[in-house]
Formats: C-alpha cells, structure tokens, sequence
C-alpha cells in the first residue's frame, strides 16, 4: 500500500544524502583550489555583496516582518536584522579573510629521521562542515568564506526565520563561485523548512566530517545528541566580569558597562558582575546607577542589596542563567579566590573577566579560570574572530578537543604527515 507520509521521508532522506554526497565531491576538488583561485571569489562576494545589498535588504525587512507577526524575542529579532552599514561591515570582512595567508598546506613541522626520511605535518581542510544557525543572517557569508578558504565545503541549515535573507546571501555565494570556476556544490543551503532534515543530515557521517551549531542552547544540546559525527559548541554564555579590590574604578565601570550593554543579546555578553568585598561600597552605587540608566534590571546577593536600592533579590538560578538580556546578576565576593569558585561553579567556560591593577592577582586569575578567553582590563565582548584578528568566525567553542575560542581559517583545518624517501624499507 503506498504510505505517502513514508514517501515524503524517504524523499527528504535521498535530498540530504545527494547534498551531502556532492559536498563530499566538492570538497575534494577545492581542497587543491589554489589560493588566488578562493582569494578571487572572496573578493568577487564583497563586492556582490554591496553592489546588490538593496535586493538583500528587502528579503531581509520580508524576514523581519514575519518574525514581528510571529512574536519572536527581541532579541531575536535583533539578531536577525540586516543594514546597509552591517553588510559593508561583512563585505570588509570578507576582504580581510583574503588578504589571511591559506592556511592549506602549511608545514607544520619537520623532522628527519636517523634513516633520511623527511616527515613533514601539513595542515590539510577538514572536508565537509555542516553548519546549524539561526537567526544571524551574516553568519552564512562568515561560515561560507571561512569554510571556502580553509578548502571545506559547507553545508548551510539556517533558520527560518531568515529564509528570505540566507537564500539572497546563497544566490550570491553560488553565482561567485561559478563566475571564478570553483565547485558549485562547495556551499550548499539546506531549502526545505522541515526539521528532519537536520536529523537526516546528523546520521551522515560518511560524508560530513564535522558539524557546528550555532544558536540556542536548545538546538545546540539536540545537534550533540543526535550527530554522528563530532560537533564544535558552545552551548551557552554566561560571562563574568570580576572587580578586583584593585581595581582602576573608572577602567571598571566602562567595561561593566560596554560588556553588558554594547549588545546584551549576543553570547560573549556579561550575564554576572562579581566585586570585591573592600571596593563594594564605593563602586556598587556608581556603576549601578549607570547601569540603570541603560535600562539593567539588577539582581543581587543581600550586600548588593543594601548598597544598591534598585536591585531585587538574586536567587541560585540567577547567577546560572543566560539572560541575553539587559539583566545582570551581581555578587559581592570576600576575596579573588571566592570569585574563581564563583566562575567555576556557575559559568559556561566562555568569556570572564578580570579588572585589577594587581598583576599577581591578574595572573592568577588568568591561570584558575577554565575558560576559552580569560580577560584582564577589558571588556568580555572582545572574544570574538574578528576582534581576536581571524577575519570571521564560524563559532566559539568550549571544549578542548580541536579548537577552542573563536574559531576561523586555522580552527577548521587538521593535518596529515607527508613522509618523502629514497628508497627506505622497515626491518625487522
């Protein structure tokens, strides 16, 4: 008898596997692209990208009009938003990752055997990245450029929430790569809307060599339950910025301040403000006050609270929640060990930060917080690619295997020994 609910999933099942089965093939041919070759298409995006950036503006407001009708967080929305200026800012981008040295076919290192034989490390591409993402419409042009100078092929899943937008951008990328004669298949934009594409995708291990999700907390522990394949995350945010007793009070407001505020909805954001027990009363009051101003909405411990009228009461799951927010949760702390503990029990291992004018102190910090940038006098918003110089980033990782931090060009390559002799056996 002809099920057609089974008709339509094997269907979406062949669609993934043919996609992924051409990324596969594609990957082995722009893993030999030369670099003038991907450089040439780098830069042939950028100008598309402005030269055409009205035609992606408007299915950008269609995109931001359904996710107003549908009742998406603001933050959300904010995430989703494009502008002229933000899409020059991604066409500069994109110039930078071209003028990076390709970071295919490095040697690494070298040795030369007792025997004479030469054995060289040389960074080589991954192959085929499939990228999970919501949202963030200029993250598929950061994904894609990334993946495509590193000699990956890139499977693109973004939300729908931005369909209109990503499938703009894609137009533009796989017109680029024809135009200088790389692989079509190269970048790949996964069109159906049905969830279990994702699913479909995540048991192909055959052909996709590693997969990295990039959005809520949510989608990110799903992708690691399901992917047969290894996966680079970071499944949440929650950044502290810690304020010594010696610390510079003005320093320490401005970075309080720009990490929290500069663009609370982002993951490298502050979500916690720990101060020493000895600065508290002076500084607290301050830096509340401009908080405040900027529309924080405090939570703190009962010190907190009685220097800072505005704050209400912080409970045990404040201090481990996310807020992507302009919320922020606030602990007085007896010493700096209190708010290594405090990190350590309460943070994500992505972004803290330490204010001091105490270098023992800094270098203390710096080597007891297990996270993938520890900061000293200057703000958590600053873990990012671009600012770290990679030209982009696909993502920040946490774990410790392969890549941790910002993740560009150097993050998506492994490597392989080439060993060159003259005639060498092995004996026994």
């Amino acid at each position: 008898m002809f099920d057609p609910a089974a008709s339509a999933e094997s269907h979406l099942s062949s669609y993934c596997e043919d996609m992924a089965r051409r990324a596969r093939t594609a990957s082995r041919q722009l893993a030999t692209a030369r670099s003038a070759e991907k450089d040439q298409w780098l830069l042939t995006v950028a100008d598309r990208i402005v030269a055409r950036s009205e035609q992606v503006l408007e299915a950008n407001r269609l995109d931001a009009s359904f996710a107003q009708d549908a009742d998406l967080p603001a933050s959300s929305i904010d995430r989703l938003k494009l502008t002229a200026e933000s899409l020059r800012a991604s066409a500069a981008g994109l110039r930078e990752v071209a003028a990076l040295p390709d970071p295919i076919g490095r040697v690494l290192s070298s040795t030369v055997r007792p025997n004479g034989l030469q054995i060289d490390k040389v960074s080589v591409p991954l192959g085929v990245i499939f990228f999970i993402y919501e949202s963030r419409p200029n993250v598929t042009l950061d994904a894609a450029a990334l993946c495509v100078k590193s000699g990956n092929a890139i499977i693109l899943r973004g939300g729908k929430e931005a369909s209109h937008t990503n499938a703009a951008l894609y137009g533009i990328l796989r017109d680029a790569l024809k135009s200088v004669e790389l692989p079509a298949d190269a970048i790949q934009l996964v069109e159906t809307t049905d969830r279990a594409a994702v699913g479909h995708l995540l048991r192909l291990s055959e052909w996709i060599d590693l997969v990295i999700p990039r959005g809520g907390e949510s989608l990110i522990r799903r992708v690691a339950e399901e992917a047969r394949m290894p996966v680079l995350k970071h499944y949440k945010g929650i950044c502290h910025v810690y304020v010594d007793q010696a610390a510079d009070l003005d320093m320490a407001e401005r970075i309080v301040v720009n990490a929290k505020c500069q663009r609370p909805s982002v993951c490298n954001a502050a979500e916690s403000l720990l101060v020493h027990r000895k600065i508290a009363p002076t500084f607290l009051p301050r830096v509340a006050a401009s908080l405040c101003r900027r529309g924080v909405e405090l939570r703190g411990c009962a010190t907190t609270r009685q220097l800072v009228s505005q704050a209400v009461a912080a409970t045990e799951e404040d201090y481990g929640t996310e807020y992507l927010d302009l919320i922020l949760s606030v602990k007085v702390v007896e010493n700096l060990q209190e708010a290594i503990d405090h990190i350590s029990c309460y943070g994500s291992q992505h972004s803290d930060a330490i204010v001091t004018a105490d270098l023992a102190a800094a270098q203390r910090f710096t080597a007891a917080v297990d996270s993938s940038a520890v900061l000293v006098n200057a703000s958590t918003r600053f873990n990012d690619g671009y600012e770290f110089g990679l030209g982009a980033e696909i993502g920040i990782s946490t774990d410790k295997f392969h890549a941790r931090g910002p993740c560009g060009l150097l993050e998506l390559t492994s490597y392989k020994y080439v060993v060159q002799g003259h005639g060498q056996v092995r004996g026994e």
